[in-house]
This record gives structure tokens, sequence and C-alpha cells, in this order.
């Protein structure tokens, strides 16, 4: 087997796996806890956090009165950009498998080229993964010292910061500021 083949083969082995562990990682689940506290009274936070999710999509889905809990539900849709994107690159890489089983087996003829053709299952396993049913839960925690109220929210990471970046104003909503700073 000539060098280039070697190389050209080990780049898109290589390309595959990334493609496979990008697919894993942007259906993960990625729920978290924060803790969030606001000087205005438990009932209002409560109110302007029920209003602005049910805005956003989310059904009660009811609670627990003595927990101190409230429960949502809502549906989580995947991205059809990015669908297509993987599709694309999914295509691509197989394309280029392709190109190189023909270069190592030329008696196959331009038949493993047609592996293109799984390209789409890419953005199919994607969309089929990342749209979903997700949980959200508002605790109301123990009042704090200097007044005011505590929640400990758990939810998906996104709808969190846009919780934060949303409600940080109106409802004077604060928290550690991780979700923030965080690079991921």
């Amino acid at each position: 087997m000539p060098q280039g083949f070697q190389s050209t083969l080990l780049l898109t082995v290589l390309l595959a796996v990334g493609l496979f562990f990008f697919l894993r990682a942007a259906s993960k689940d990625r729920t978290t806890v924060v803790d969030v506290t606001s000087p205005q009274p438990p009932l209002t936070v409560l109110d302007g956090l029920s209003t602005w999710l049910e805005g956003r999509g989310w059904s009660r889905e009811g609670g627990d009165a003595q927990r101190q809990v409230l429960r949502f539900r809502g549906r989580v849709a995947s991205s059809r950009p990015l669908a297509v994107l993987l599709s694309v690159l999914a295509a691509t890489g197989a394309g280029c498998f392709g190109l190189v089983l023909r270069q190592l087996a030329p008696q196959l003829h331009w038949w493993p080229v047609l592996l293109m053709g799984l390209g789409p299952v890419a953005g199919l396993i994607y969309s089929r993964r990342a749209d979903r049913i997700e949980d959200l839960e508002l605790r109301l925690l123990n009042d704090p010292p200097m007044g005011g109220s505590a929640l400990r929210v758990r939810a998906h990471r996104d709808e969190l910061i846009a919780m934060e970046l949303e409600l940080a104003e109106s409802l004077q909503l604060a928290s550690d500021g991780s979700l923030l700073s965080s690079p991921i």
C-alpha cells in the first residue's frame, strides 16, 4: 500500500471517529442544577418564572406542595441546520472513504463512492436523539438570611442560561454566574 493512501485512510478514519463523537456530544443530556436568589418575594419570582416558561412553550406538570417544587415539561427540538451540516459532513467523509477504497481495490470500480448515500443517516441519528422531552424543576429553598427568595432550578443548561440572561433584570435574579463563564 503506497504511503499516500495510508495517510489518507488514517485521516478518513479519524474523520469518522470525530463525527461519531460529535453526534454523541450533540445529543447529550446537559441537565444542570443552579441556585438562584432574588430580593423579591417568592410568589413574585415563581409567578414571573412560570409566566416566562409558559411563554417559551413549557407546560406546567404540577409539583409537590410539601417539598415546595414546581415541575414543567417541554419538548426540545433538534437543530435542522445542524442536522443538514452533519449529513453533508458524513456524506463528504463517506465519499472520501469510498475514494480511498477505490484506490486500494480498483476491482471494486466506482461502487465504494456510493457510500456517500449514507451521509443523511448522521442527520437522522442526530435529529432523533436530540429531539426529546425535557423536564424543568423549580424548588423553593428556605428563606435566605437577607430576605427575598432562593430557588434551586434543575433544567437543561441552555434554558438556565436563557433564564439568567432574560430575567436577571426584571426579577433581579442572581446566581454564582458559573453558567455564563463556562466555556462549554
